[in-house]
């Protein structure tokens, strides 16, 4: 999992944030996460080679939700955690 941030735009807490909510997810199913710094208003969240959130295209904010399902339908086997695990 890579998240790509826009150092410029102070992005950096941000990204570090959704690294850990989805590292707290995603543990058992995830080797890591990268978090690589950017410019130009970059933010997005990669699994693979495969964009499941782009700032530029969304035009907002990432919504920890979003990514979490878009994750789940993208990693065989994994299950989402009861609330308060």
């Amino acid at each position: 999992m890579r998240i790509t941030y826009c150092t410029a735009c102070s992005f950096t807490a941000r990204a570090t944030w959704v690294a850990q909510e989805l590292l707290h997810t995603f543990h058992d199913q995830v080797g890591g996460v990268l978090i690589v710094p950017g410019s130009g208003g970059v933010f997005e969240v990669a699994l693979g080679d495969d964009v499941i959130f782009s700032r530029a295209q969304a035009r907002r904010d990432p919504l920890i939700k979003e990514l979490r399902d878009a994750i789940y339908e993208r990693l065989p086997g994994a299950r989402p955690r009861p609330h308060g695990l």
